[in-house]
């Protein structure tokens, strides 16, 4: 006798929501007390070796107007080219440089800043070098998965164009979305979700 099977519904992806500032930014939302400032807030101090820069920008929907409610997070090396992780094994990374750092957008105007140093080179899986870069993560109110791109920095042309990440690119014009504009030590980087500037994302 054939038994029913009875599938089940897709459950629901769910989105940030409204609320994702104040669960990771509450300083910035008006709610003290829970931490002295926000986490991700200081990622250098006066001892962090390195170049010294700035990386800001927005995060532009497919109509091209900023999202106020996004939240970016950066990953990186160090100037020496290491991480701050337990998992780094190939020496010890600048104790005074925290290697990830949290910012919400400005409701006023959507913007995100950075103070940062420009890392090292670190080596693909493969053991080749990658070019200097910024890992990004955004998360915002109707972005179902946290979205992963990197920033490359436009004075490394050399050091591009060997990058067996950027390598893999297929439509080459699409590179240049994951390249900062502007200069050191100001560094521009506009993340777009849709439209023809739309910015390569990582399937990580």
């Amino acid at each position: 006798m054939v038994q029913n099977l009875g599938y089940l519904k897709e459950t629901p992806s769910q989105t940030a929501g409204p609320y994702v500032h104040i669960g990771l930014t509450p300083n910035f939302c008006g709610i003290e007390g829970i931490f002295p400032t926000d986490l991700g807030t200081a990622m250098v101090n006066e001892k962090t070796l390195g170049q010294r820069i700035t990386v800001s920008g927005r995060v532009v929907d497919g109509a091209g107007a900023p999202l106020r409610d996004a939240v970016v997070e950066i990953w990186q090396a160090d100037a020496a080219g290491l991480y701050n992780s337990p998992s780094e094994l190939r020496g010890t990374a600048d104790p005074n440089f925290a290697g990830w750092g949290r910012c919400p957008a400005r409701a006023e105007d959507g913007l995100y800043r950075f103070e940062t140093i420009k890392p090292g080179r670190v080596p693909f899986k493969d053991g080749r070098r990658m070019a200097p870069h910024i890992t990004f993560w955004i998360v915002a109110r109707g972005i179902n998965i946290g979205l992963h791109t990197r920033m490359y920095f436009p004075e490394e042309t050399e050091a591009n164009a060997a990058d067996p990440l950027l390598a893999r690119v297929e439509h080459r014009e699409r590179v240049a979305t994951l390249i900062a504009g502007g200069a050191a030590p100001d560094y521009v980087f506009d993340i777009h979700l849709q439209g023809e500037k739309e910015t390569v994302f990582l399937d990580i």
